[in-house]
């Protein structure tokens, strides 16, 4: 039972992953199975196995889980079809009977320390601030305020993570920014709000 397991495991390592035209810092990781475009993504990041990233901008200490869409194509919805035999580009379908320009596809914006739950889809153009929770299965369509716990379909806000107070201090902060001694210092107290945010403000 055992060796099965870590055989399951091992194939699904060794899987590629498809990163294109993006940056990725070398502190952060992407899973296997996941395909990244024209995207940027800072440090201690991470995105889980089989995830679609595209047009996007990732913050730092995110959490990324598996099956996560990020961004992508849209049809256009106010011309006679919203076929891509119409418009231009390499698509599914060969034919093409026009190639008009469709408009520029909308840059995704995700802060600082944000976890997306698995198969989250986020919608392009959204931007998600800074602390953000977005839970498993939601589909995103518009913005998500810094330090909003949000899901369903359409996702929608269930709740702060902290009183106003804190997130006000913890967005003053930018505690992703500092040195990463001064962090590690910090570290000790990363389960109390309060005294993180004390400490760092000295």
């Amino acid at each position: 039972m055992k060796i099965s397991y870590y055989w399951a495991k091992f194939f699904k390592k060794i899987q590629g992953k498809a990163i294109l035209n993006s940056v990725v810092h070398k502190s952060s990781k992407i899973e296997a199975g996941s395909a990244v475009l024209n995207s940027i993504m800072d440090k201690h990041s991470f995105c889980g196995y089989y995830c679609e990233i595209n047009n996007a901008e990732i913050g730092s200490f995110c959490s990324i889980s598996n099956h996560v869409i990020i961004g992508g194509g849209m049809h256009p919805i106010n011309w006679v079809s919203t076929s891509p035999v119409f418009y231009k580009g390499r698509d599914s379908v060969k034919t093409k009977f026009s190639e008009f320009e469709r408009e520029n596809q909308k840059r995704t914006i995700i802060g600082n320390d944000v976890w997306i739950g698995a198969r989250v889809m986020l919608k392009q153009g959204v931007t998600i601030g800074h602390g953000a929770i977005i839970g498993m299965g939601s589909i995103v369509t518009k913005d998500v305020a810094p330090y909003s716990i949000v899901a369903g379909c359409p996702a929608k806000e269930i709740r702060k993570r902290f009183d106003p107070l804190i997130i006000e201090r913890m967005l003053l902060s930018e505690w992703w920014k500092i040195p990463e001694q001064k962090l590690k210092n910090a570290a000790k107290y990363i389960k109390n709000p309060e005294v993180f945010l004390k400490f760092i403000e000295e």
